[in-house]
Parts: C-alpha cells; structure tokens; sequence
C-alpha cells in the first residue's frame, strides 16, 4: 500500500494526483446516463482509516486527503471496453490520507459501472483490510486502479501532453522560422528526431491491433479517449509545470467534442483544482507545494527555473526591446501557426498568452523546452523500473470484481483461489511480455543522446554572450545534480529514501547509456 501511494508523487505518473477540496465527491457527469453522482466512500469510511489523526473536516482543512481520479474519463467507456473480448472496465477513484511524515495512505478505493444492459449502476467502495477475503478484495480493486493509471500514463500523461502536442511547435518552427532566426537555434535540439519517433509510435503502437490498443486498459479506444482528454484537458499555459501543479480546467462546448465519439453529456464549464500547489511569492519559483516531499514537483521546478533561466538569457540578448518581439514578422507568424493551424480546434480559447514582450516569449518557449525535456523524462524513462515488472503496474484489468453481481459459482471460486483470480485479472502471458519488452525499448538512452545542457549548439558558441550563458546552464544543471543526489540521501524524505526505495532520479540531468532512470534529453528522441 505504501509503494502504491508512493508511485502517485514519485513513479512515472506524478501528474494527475489532486487536492481534495470538496466533500463528498462527486461525478459531473449526466446522472440520467450515468446513474446517482455521489460517491459510495462516506464520511464514516474516512474517519474510521483516519481515527486519531483528525476529522473529515479537519482532513480537509489541513489539505490532507488527496484522490487519483478516473472516474468521470473513464465510466462513458466501460459499455463499449466491456464488450471486446478478454478486458473489462470500470470509473475509479482513490482517496489518499497524507501522514506527518508526509507520505501517503490510501484509504478507499471505489469502482464504478454505469447503468448497462438493463441493470441499474453499480459501484463500491474498497478499502485496506486484515481479513483474508478483504485483502484479497483490495488487491483486485488496487490492480484495476493500476490499470486505470497505466492507460492513462501511457495516452494522456505521455503520448499526448508529450509526443503529439509537440509536432505543431515542430512544423511551424520549420514552416516560419528561418535557420538563421535566434529562436530556430533556440528550439532546434528540442525538437531532434521527435517527428521520426512519433512517426514510429503510429506505425507500431498507437496503431490500430497495435500494442497499445491489444494489451492497455481502454483497448480499441485508447485513441479515442486520448482525442476527447485533448478537447477537454489540454491547454498551452498549463502546460508550464507552476501552472500545471496549481490547476487544470476544463472548459469547452461538450456536445460538440463528443458528437463524433461517444453519448456522453457532461455539464459545461467546470473547474478542476489540482491543488498540489499554491502561489507564495516568498517560496523559491513563487510556489509552495501542499506536500513538500513531491519529488517530481520539487525536482521538476528547480529544472524549470534553470531552463527558465537559460531561455531568459538567449531572448533578451536578441530582444532587448519590448518591441523587438511585437515587430517580428517571423516570430509573430511561428506563434499564430501554432495557436491558429496546429493546435486550430482551439484558436479561440481565451487562454492562449500574447506574444507581444520578451517575457511572453520567455514563458512561451520555456514552456515548449519545459515539454519535450522535463516532462518528458519524467513519464518515459522510469518505464521498464516500475512497469518492466506488471504486477506492480498492470497494464490492463480482464476480470471483472467478485463482488460486481457475483454468481455463487464465481463467488466460490474466489474464496477457494483468490490467487488465481488474480492472475486472471492480470495481463495475460502474450500481453505481459509484449510490453515488458516496449518498456525496456522506450527505457533506453541511446548512445548518441543529446542532455539538456550537455552539448552546445555552434551557433551559441560564436556568440561570446551566448556562450557565457549557455556554460551558466551548464554549471546550473551539474548543481541540479548534485541537488537531487543529497535529497535522495536524505532520509526525512521518505517518499525518495528509504529500504528497497528506489531514488528519484528521472530528471537528473545527465546519464550513460542505456536503461538507467535518469537522463534528460533535449527532445522527445524515444
């Protein structure tokens, strides 16, 4: 239970835990689809894990209970998934306590089924048990939420925020800006074969009876589920990681997205408050994370003020006027590209930044760099040392719980092999395999790998000023290292230290070949 929560603020999906700020919790979805919105985890339930610690109150007003939510993105789905053969499907949530010692204590786990085939919904709610039936119960329920969390790592925390959202910056970096163009040379090492790879991805694992689709959660769907989480998730500036751990919202006009996907109604305009951060002009970065041992966050804002600082260099050397940026017609039309052509289904969202300074260029390209380097590294190169072995991150759930329904026969069999059941739950043989060898493949740093700060570009060499500022980043990053080293050596943070833990190391600077955990590259080069 421990590692499971663990892997929400330190594996390779440390980016869709959120602060629960409202009680209960509560489905937005169309409850005449979906069936009743509150959630079966009650105030009891809560209490009884956190009895001696405080109340659901006080729990909530010290910011102490956190939930990994797939309930609402997953639950239109679960008819259609349930209907191919050899998987099953459910909407989740977990709630998670956060102890003094800042680590985290999963408290309930609740699955969902949708009104389907003439039944009524069905949902219940799990939790950590001493009794044998329960046990065994928990670690069924916790293998389906690892399976909820593994399609989604894979499709949205990876392929989409990373991998497809770059290739617009990509062609009209090389559509608008000329080789000569200071900010061409800027972007260029970002961008090293990401077209190449993608094109791959397409070609042998987002395809259709690809590996994705044969062997993760949402199967043939998994496509169209990372489309529809495009439409409602995705937008530009909360792509920069501040904005990123504050909030994420989700606004647009719901029937349209869904007119060609799928029958779901959801209500229009509502807020998501990721809540892992709040605005401290006095904390480093003007943030102080709502739990201070977060290993992605506290690593992933010293990168991005290192980067942030690098890109604020290069852009006033060459912009040392305001309007400089306003009159470069090259500039100007790479940034309407992108807003108006790559990312066109929203060109009128009212969140896109301006370009008209040297800082709205600052933030803009720090947040492109801050995509295809620390994100990146962060969700791709621990693959193969937490997903390589799929009981601790099964890709995929095939059997259906016990409890959902359960025949006598059905019931029998899991009291007389649990263990079984389990296995059967798990990815198959064929499956298992398949992606524990794709994980080690797209685990690897190749020997010509390019690092973050490692290799000068000639351009930045010929310009003493340049120069001078690309050796600080250098040094900047070297430190990055040595800063991440003695935080793993300390053992008051428990969620990076401690026995059989392994160190957080995915946005270490630099790496040898290989599968080794750490390493951030310039691009999404794999």
């Amino acid at each position: 239970d421990e590692e499971f929560a663990r892997q929400t603020l330190s594996g390779i999906n440390p980016c869709v835990l959120q602060l629960v700020t409202e009680w209960p919790l509560k489905s937005k979805l169309d409850p005449a689809i979906y069936g009743p919105p509150e959630s079966v985890i009650t105030k009891e339930m809560v209490e009884q894990q956190i009895r001696g610690f405080c109340s659901l109150e006080e729990a909530l007003e010290q910011k102490k209970l956190f939930v990994l939510d797939y309930h609402d993105v997953l639950l239109p789905y679960v008819k259609k998934v349930r209907q191919l053969p050899g998987t099953t499907l459910y909407g989740s949530r977990t709630l998670f306590f956060l102890n003094p010692d800042e680590t985290l204590r999963p408290l309930a786990i609740e699955l969902t089924r949708p009104p389907m085939d003439g039944k009524p919904q069905w949902k219940e709610a799990y939790r950590p048990s001493w009794h044998s039936s329960g046990v065994w119960l928990w670690r069924l329920a916790k293998a389906h939420v690892l399976a909820h969390d593994s399609g989604y790592h894979q499709l949205i925390s990876h392929w989409l925020r990373t991998h497809c959202c770059t290739e617009p910056y990509i062609i009209a970096t090389n559509r608008q800006l000329s080789e000569m163009h200071p900010i061409y040379r800027l972007l260029h090492p970002h961008f090293r074969y990401t077209m190449e790879i993608n094109a791959l991805a397409r070609e042998y694992l987002i395809n259709a009876d690809g590996i994705i689709e044969t062997s993760f959660s949402p199967g043939k769907y998994s496509m169209e589920i990372c489309s529809v989480a495009y439409d409602l998730q995705w937008r530009f500036d909360h792509e920069a990681l501040p904005a990123d751990l504050i909030s994420r919202y989700l606004e647009s006009a719901f029937p349209d997205i869904f007119e060609n996907f799928t029958a779901i109604n959801l209500l229009t305009n509502f807020f998501i408050t990721r809540g892992m951060a709040v605005e401290d002009p006095d904390a480093p970065h003007g943030l102080r994370l709502t739990i201070k041992d977060y290993p992605f966050a506290s690593d992933g804002l010293v990168l991005w003020g290192i980067l942030k600082e690098w890109v604020s260099d290069y852009v006033n050397h060459y912009y040392p006027e305001a309007s400089l940026v306003e009159s470069d017609e090259e500039l100007q039309a790479w940034w309407t590209e992108i807003r108006t052509v790559g990312h066109g289904d929203k060109k009128d969202e009212p969140w896109w930044p301006v370009l008209k300074t040297p800082q709205d260029l600052i933030q803009i390209v720090t947040t492109i760099t801050w995509v295809t380097s620390g994100h990146h590294a962060a969700v791709n190169f621990g693959q193969y040392t937490y997903a390589g072995y799929f009981p601790s991150r099964p890709t995929i759930a095939r059997k259906n719980m016990p409890t959902e329904e359960a025949t006598e026969r059905d019931w029998e069999f899991f009291m007389n092999k649990p263990e079984v059941l389990l296995l059967l739950c798990f990815p198959s043989q064929i499956q298992a395999t398949k992606v524990m060898a794709i994980l080690d493949v797209l685990s690897n740093h190749s020997p010509d790998e390019e690092y973050l700060g490692e290799k000068s570009e000639l351009a930045w060499a010929k310009d003493p000023v340049i120069k001078a500022a690309f050796e600080k980043f250098n040094g900047r990053l070297m430190e990055l290292e040595g800063i991440i080293d003695e935080r793993n050596a300390n053992k008051d943070f428990r969620n990076r230290n401690g026995a059989g833990i392994v160190p957080y190391e995915f946005l270490k600077p630099f790496s040898e070949p290989g599968v080794t955990g750490k390493g951030v590259p310039y691009s999404i080069s794999i």
